[in-house]
């Protein structure tokens, strides 16, 4: 009597796993996995974006390709003033005539510096990465430059620029300018760039200034007086439209056309990119919110 009952239920056992091995054969216990999210398509020339974390590569179009960099070289001139020994932010720098000339002769985006006032090197950081001020790029690089005249001291600064990219092992950069108006050898790629962006964003200093939306500078007169300037606006639009934005740089220019470095953080991860190329303001803010979301979704 016990074997017929062992017999029943080993019948049955098998009867339900042929049942089950039916139904998974039929698909109708199968789950398919899900369908990896396609690499969106954007209009910028080049683009590249990383896991800032460990520098894993999320995405890449023309990313070694070398390109205009437009203002985004002044992501590499800030980098190189905060890595200056011994560094004084509050060091008072006094504007000079030949800033103010350069824009006018450049047709330069400016920090609308005053010609005698004394600025502060934190300021002069402040009206370089938010308003873009090829002004304030002059005057850092004639201020962290050496030698005896202001040409020697701009062509040190200029230097200092190429002598990092080098250190971070990067082949497919070159500065010969300290804002991006180069003269036909200032060009860098998407991913260096970004390996760029990624070594500056280690200061706490840089880090807060990229992300800051305003920043009004009171600057001392020639007489000794407080000049309050007008706010400066971070031209950065992701600041405002992508949540959990931190950066970093736009840049823009006949070769260049329309450029972004950004960076955004989201549960405690952070992408970090570069768009070169790109077709416009809107368009490179588009290319880089289509990056971000998915090399969030890579990571």
């Amino acid at each position: 009597m016990n074997i017929g009952i062992q017999g029943i239920r080993v019948r049955r056992a098998v009867g339900v796993a042929v049942t089950t091995g039916t139904m998974l054969a039929s698909g109708a216990l199968y789950a398919a996995p899900a369908q990896a999210a396609a690499a969106p398509t954007i209009a910028a020339k080049g683009g590249f974006v990383m896991n800032d974390a460990n520098g894993k590569s999320l995405y890449t179009k023309a990313a070694d390709t070398r390109l205009s960099t437009g203002s985004t070289t002044k992501i590499m001139t800030a980098k190189v003033v905060l890595a200056q020994k011994n560094l004084n932010l509050d060091a008072k720098v006094t504007i000079q005539m030949a800033y103010s000339d350069y824009i006018v002769a450049n047709n330069a985006s400016s920090a609308r510096l005053i010609v005698g006032d004394k600025v502060t090197v934190r300021q002069l950081l402040y009206g370089l990465m938010l308003p873009s001020g090829c002004d304030a790029a002059y005057a850092l690089a004639d201020k962290f430059g050496t030698g005896s005249t202001r040409a020697a001291r701009v062509k040190s600064f200029i230097g200092k620029m190429n002598a990092d990219a080098k250190n971070l092992g990067l082949k497919n950069t070159s500065f010969d300018s300290f804002d991006g108006i180069g003269k036909g050898k200032n060009y860098s790629t998407p991913r260096d760039l970004t390996k760029i962006a990624s070594s500056a964003m280690k200061s706490a200093n840089f880090r807060a200034i990229v992300k800051t939306k305003t920043y009004t500078a009171k600057t001392v007169t020639k007489t000794g007086s407080t000049r309050t300037m007008a706010p400066w606006t971070n031209t950065n639009g992701l600041l405002s439209s992508y949540s959990g934005t931190i950066g970093v740089k736009t840049g823009s220019g006949p070769t260049a056309k329309y450029c972004l470095v950004f960076a955004a953080t989201k549960n405690g991860k952070t992408v970090i990119g570069t768009v070169l190329a790109s077709t416009s303001s809107t368009a490179r803010e588009t290319d880089a919110k289509k990056l971000l979301g998915y090399g969030f979704g890579k990571i």
